[in-house]
């Protein structure tokens, strides 16, 4: 399964040298990444090389060079990346004005639950949200979630022989019918379910 170590990471100073021409690459790898759920919402699909991106860019503002940082880093950062059966993604609550996004959030409660995934003709795939802490409250729900989409043989079959992938939302205060997600993030996912070699 695919995972990172010290190994895959480099010191500050390389990183500093080869920042600008490794974040274009991520860049243009996040293009194939994500999916836009109506006008306020949107999912981020994760994979080692995003969460790699991440782990350099925090190692890089907090300046962090001592092993176990390092480690607690990957340790923290580990359970985002998706292990061939199961999709892992950001999903991002956006409204640009502030008083807009607190009603809107405070509508939202359990929004992070009801998004889901669908793979041709096979059910809908509800997340498992925020496994590593909660992210909202009895007043509102957080912009900002953590879900796994877990996938049965079938569907991973289904993704594999290159059937349409889709996306939406049940949620009342936001619903989102059937959003068929382009060729080539339908691609990206399939390639999730695949083995690989980091590069």
């Amino acid at each position: 399964m695919p995972t990172l170590s010290r190994a895959d990471l480099w010191s500050l100073e390389e990183y500093s040298q080869r920042r600008p021409a490794f974040r274009a690459q991520v860049m243009a790898h996040k293009k194939n990444r994500q999916v836009s759920l109506g006008e306020h919402s949107r999912l981020y699909f994760e994979d080692a090389l995003t969460i790699r991106y991440q782990i350099q860019e925090m190692l890089r503002i907090e300046k962090v060079f001592e092993a176990h940082a390092i480690e607690e880093e990957l340790a923290a950062y580990r359970p985002l990346i998706p292990d061939r059966h199961n999709w892992k993604a950001t999903f991002m609550i956006e409204y640009d004005d502030p008083d807009e996004r607190a009603l809107q959030l405070s509508r939202m409660i359990g929004i992070e639950e009801k998004v889901w995934v669908q793979i041709e003709d096979c059910e809908p795939i509800y997340p498992i949200a925020d496994e590593d802490l909660p992210r909202e409250n009895d007043v509102k729900t957080s912009s900002v979630h953590f879900l796994r989409f877990e996938l049965s043989s079938p569907m991973i079959a289904a993704a594999n022989a290159g059937c349409d992938i889709y996306a939406g939302i049940d949620h009342p205060a936001y619903a989102i019918s059937k959003v068929k997600l382009p060729p080539a993030v339908r691609d990206s996912l399939a390639n999730d379910l695949q083995p690989s070699v980091l590069n």
